[in-house]
């Protein structure tokens, strides 16, 4: 709520101050230069931001209320999630050529991971296989949780025993930082598509690393200048507004998916339900020790066969949006396979359970019967 609004009393205001320079001026040439040079270092500016590429007041104000959120020294924005997955993987590049990846994750990040654009060598292994993984030029080890689409769970203490000396990056977009803090529990690294519930109202593109380890936060300032994926001013204002109901949103919308789970397990319809809240959900005992919640999105696969069965149950919906993305504030439903993994390899996907069938729901704020209301109604069309 307060994070970032430290000097609101001094400058008179209530609201954050929105700053679009794309430059600023030149008041001594000197100080300027001692400014650069503390940026193009990874460092904070000594007095003139000199250029938006290199630090802007309303970026920074977004990035001091998340890093207070993830109890983290220093937070990174960037233009996107994918911007910032981007920057952490060139960053681990110049420490060693090999990471080790957890999957399932988002298809977007496995697709960068496994294409090799990035020049690392990539690893793919499972939760229990990260030791196995392991090599002497390994620079960073990620995990995604709860992994999407399938909301599998990861024991981020475990993954870091596992990694031993190495960094450990967790995406914990689909908990946030009011039910999951991952440096608390050993990782170095939290990244967030904070497109997701963080700026909450499906109007902003936005990705952030947070951390305690300086070197990292430079190393992803530095990426950030020299690749310019900065986040725009405007963006980042949204985003820190957004913050202020974060909590809120997420309690709500997570109460309403546990119900809304519960009565998809009961659809003659449903083959299965994903859902951390569930019985069998948390095999890791996760729930509790590292995270405060199941979350607000739930997973579930059709009984149908039919391959038209799930384009089928989202036309017939008339409240839920059929849209990628999660995290807003409306109720959102999309088909994994087809669209947010469909860059992932066919045979990966099913090896992982992101399977014809599944379909993904990331809940909103609606009341909790009119998104069931429409959600049943519309399973009761799919054919057997």
């Amino acid at each position: 709520m307060h994070g970032g609004r430290d000097d609101f009393r001094a400058l008179g205001v209530h609201a954050p101050p929105i700053d679009l320079s794309s430059t600023y001026p030149v008041a001594d040439l000197a100080a300027d230069m001692a400014s650069l040079d503390a940026m193009v270092a990874g460092g904070e500016p000594l007095g003139s931001s000199v250029y938006s590429r290199l630090h802007n007041p309303t970026v920074a104000r977004a990035e001091q209320a998340i890093a207070a959120l993830e109890g983290a020294d220093a937070t990174v924005a960037f233009a996107s999630g994918m911007a910032a997955y981007t920057a952490a993987i060139l960053v681990a590049r110049q420490r060693g050529g090999h990471v080790v990846v957890v999957r399932p994750l988002y298809g977007s990040a496995d697709h960068l991971l496994a294409c090799g654009l990035l020049g690392v060598e990539v690893t793919f292994t499972t939760p229990d296989g990260i030791r196995a993984a392991m090599r002497a030029d390994t620079s960073l080890v990620l995990i995604e949780t709860p992994a999407n689409p399938t909301l599998d769970l990861v024991d981020i203490a475990d993954t870091v025993r596992q990694a031993g000396d190495v960094p450990v990056m967790v995406d914990a977009t689909f908990s946030t930082p009011v039910l999951s803090r991952p440096l608390a529990h050993g990782a170095t690294l939290v990244l967030h598509s904070a497109t997701k519930a963080l700026a909450g109202h499906g109007d902003v593109l936005a990705g952030v690393v947070s951390s305690n380890d300086a070197g990292w936060i430079a190393g992803l300032r530095q990426v950030r200048l020299l690749t310019g994926s900065v986040l725009h001013p405007m963006a980042a204002f949204l985003l820190h507004r957004g913050l202020q109901t974060l909590p809120i949103r997420v309690r709500s919308a997570q109460r309403s998916a546990q119900r809304i789970a519960e009565r998809l397990q009961s659809h003659p319809a449903v083959a299965r339900v994903h859902f951390p809240g569930l019985p069998g959900g948390d095999p890791r005992g996760v729930l509790g020790r590292e995270m405060d919640g199941p979350g607000s999105t739930v997973a579930f696969e059709l009984h149908s066969t039919d391959a038209a069965a799930p384009a089928q149950l989202m036309a017939a919906l008339t409240l839920i949006t059929p849209a990628v993305s999660l995290g807003s504030t409306d109720t959102l439903i999309q088909h994994p396979a087809s669209l947010t993994h469909r860059v992932v390899d066919a045979r990966v996907r099913e090896e992982h359970g992101i399977v014809p069938q599944l379909l993904r729901v990331s809940i909103g704020l609606e009341h909790e019967d009119d998104i069931w209301a429409d959600l049943s109604s519309a399973l009761d069309t799919v054919r057997p």
